[in-house]
């Protein structure tokens, strides 16, 4: 396995720690959801792509990978703190009895 396998792993785990602080609804997700998706989408992100011939000493390669696990990780968070926030409201409703709004 090429360094650059591991190396672009752990960048995409960074990327996806620093998202989980500057996404919004820090609270309706885990600590480790976002460097998770960070670190399997940049790697499987790579795979893909050093398969389709691009080379690992080529500039785009790094910039898609970086890029692509950004924007994956931010629409995990923002994909999870919407669902989250509509589900907790569908059951604070139903546990309440409806009472609650």
């Amino acid at each position: 396995m090429p360094a650059e396998f591991i190396y672009v792993t752990v960048i995409g785990l960074g990327v996806g720690y620093v998202l989980r602080y500057l996404a919004p609804g820090r609270d309706t997700y885990g600590i480790f959801l976002l460097p998770a998706v960070g670190a399997v989408s940049a790697a499987a992100l790579w795979v893909i792509l050093t398969w389709a011939g691009l080379k690992a000493d080529g500039t785009w390669i790094w910039v898609a990978v970086i890029g692509g696990a950004a924007v994956i990780s931010l629409a995990a968070a923002l994909v999870t703190r919407a669902s989250r926030i509509r589900l907790d409201r569908q059951r604070l409703h139903q546990l309440s009895g409806g009472r609650a709004a």
